[in-house]
């Protein structure tokens, strides 16, 4: 009787861990909801919705038991890139736009989805990838500088705005450098005592001590939701062609992250889809949308707490978004916050991102690549606030590096006797066609003593229509002039094609 009772006992016991979990998330969610949206342009609003209700829509469709979803440092810099060229920064029509690009961005990734085009979660290469990050790292710390400070950007860009706060010293708040100083090492301290513990929560809390101890003697977050704002597609549509670029790239190489998350915690117990990823993910932003929230993605830190935290399935991310919105009717204690402290946690978490010592070692492997990757890097920085074009020129500048590399053919000539042996390495398709007609042209040039030729093919990797069809005339020139042709080494769907090409 004992034997029967208990599996039905632990089947039907709560998912304890999952809610833990879930709660110890929000408790660093919230106050990085704020963060970011005070990097994308926007009011606490924005970044609340996008902390509640996206965690939902992601729990309910999502594969990782793991993945977090939410506002993330990267997303938001690449929504204020977007919106900023167009929209003026914390305007009523610049919060709508955001919540139209949040609408335009899960559009694009639920079509991605159910077409199963998750592969394009793989389509930035390592190196674009690496430099983008790491320039978008850059943007983001020096972006927080006049906050950490205690200065006001004032519209500027980020470079002018944070030029503007550095020199001239006088300005200084030393009460906010204190607070971002103490926050920084708090957060990070606490992290390497033990990641469980919410660092950001215990930042936040001492931010908040200070103002009651000293008052807003630095600025402050400021009014804050307290209730659910009304779902509505009441957005500017007259300037949705103005994002379309934007929201693509952003549901490209946003979904870079959460991919990159559910990958590292994928298990055989615990596999990880990319069709269905990218599916979730486009739901949490479409339901952001209509909420008047901001794109949102994957968070590798959030992610990992849940992990650490002893989360088992997807429950824990609904735990997440239930937990804030809970809060919500109290999210008034937080207006004391100084921005200072949340400058401090953006900056923390854009720390991760900067890769500045993977890029020097790329260098040392591969010099084209890395060359892709600083190029990306410098263009990030140099095209601020519109970092969306760099990442569709470092994008296209590996396509490039990548279809010279593969235009670069192999030939080796031998002769034995009457007999001329020319092998292939590489890939012969019609970009690399220069070379073989090259040395075909040469052989022609001078046919004295050979009786065979031999064109070897063994040692490609991929033979495309248009390098078969100039095998085929070769072929068919040096058979006219009395010679014994043989191409050798075709394989698979080449060999197939060759003998339709024959057969006329």
């Amino acid at each position: 009787m004992t034997a029967t009772v208990r599996p039905q006992v632990r089947a039907l016991r709560p998912p304890f861990d999952d809610v833990v979990a879930g709660v110890t998330v929000a408790l660093v969610l919230v106050p990085q909801a704020l963060a970011y949206a005070a990097l994308a342009g926007l009011p606490p609003s924005a970044g609340i919705m996008a902390a509640i209700f996206p965690p939902l829509a992601s729990a309910l469709l999502g594969s990782s038991p793991y993945l977090q979803t939410g506002p993330t440092a990267l997303t938001a810099l690449l929504t204020m890139g977007v919106l900023a060229g167009t929209f003026v920064p914390g305007s009523p029509g610049y919060v709508q736009a955001a919540a139209l690009l949040a609408l335009m961005v899960g559009a694009v990734r639920v079509v991605i989805g159910l077409a199963r085009f998750g592969s394009l979660a793989y389509f930035m290469s390592l190196p674009v990838l690496r430099g983008f990050t790491s320039g978008a790292a850059v943007i983001i710390i020096v972006s927080q500088v006049p906050a950490l400070l205690g200065r006001g950007s004032a519209g500027l860009g980020v470079w002018a705005a944070a030029w503007r706060a550095v020199s001239d010293p006088a300005a200084y708040n030393y009460v906010a450098i204190g607070l971002g100083a103490l926050t920084v090492v708090v957060v990070r301290g606490l992290r390497r005592v033990s990641p469980l513990i919410p660092g950001v929560l215990v930042a936040v809390l001492l931010g908040l001590a200070a103002t009651a101890a000293f008052g807003r003697v630095t600025p402050v977050v400021g009014p804050m939701p307290t209730t659910l704002t009304a779902p509505s597609l009441d957005l500017p549509w007259n300037r949705a062609s103005s994002l379309v670029l934007g929201a693509a790239v952003i549901a490209v190489v946003g979904f870079a992250e959460p991919a990159a998350i559910a990958r590292t915690f994928a298990s055989r117990r615990h596999p990880w889809d990319a069709d269905r990823e990218l599916v979730a993910q486009g739901a949490a932003n479409l339901v952001s949308g209509l909420m008047h929230g901001m794109p949102v993605g994957g968070s590798f830190s959030r992610s990992a707490l849940n992990r650490q935290a002893g989360a088992r399935t997807r429950l824990s991310g609904a735990v997440a978004g239930l937990a804030v919105l809970a809060f919500l009717p109290f999210s008034g204690v937080l207006e004391g916050l100084p921005r200072a402290v949340l400058a401090a946690i953006v900056i923390v978490s854009a720390t991760s991102l900067l890769q500045l010592g993977a890029l020097l070692t790329l260098w040392r492997y591969a010099k084209m690549q890395a060359t892709t990757a600083l190029v990306t890097f410098v263009l990030t920085l140099v095209m601020t606030p519109r970092i969306d074009y760099a990442v569709v020129l470092g994008i296209s500048l590996a396509v490039i590096t990548h279809l010279y590399r593969e235009a670069q053919l192999g030939v080796t000539v031998e002769r034995d006797g009457g007999t001329v042996t020319i092998r292939f390495e590489g890939v012969l398709w019609f970009g690399s066609l220069q070379a073989l007609e090259r040395v075909l042209q040469r052989l022609e040039e001078d046919l004295t003593g050979v009786e065979r030729v031999v064109l070897d093919t063994s040692r490609l990797g991929r033979v495309d229509f248009s390098a078969l069809m100039l095998l085929y005339d070769a072929e068919q020139r040096l058979s006219d002039q009395g010679l014994d042709v043989a191409i050798t080494g075709l394989h698979g769907r080449g060999e197939m094609i060759m003998g339709r090409i024959r057969r006329g």
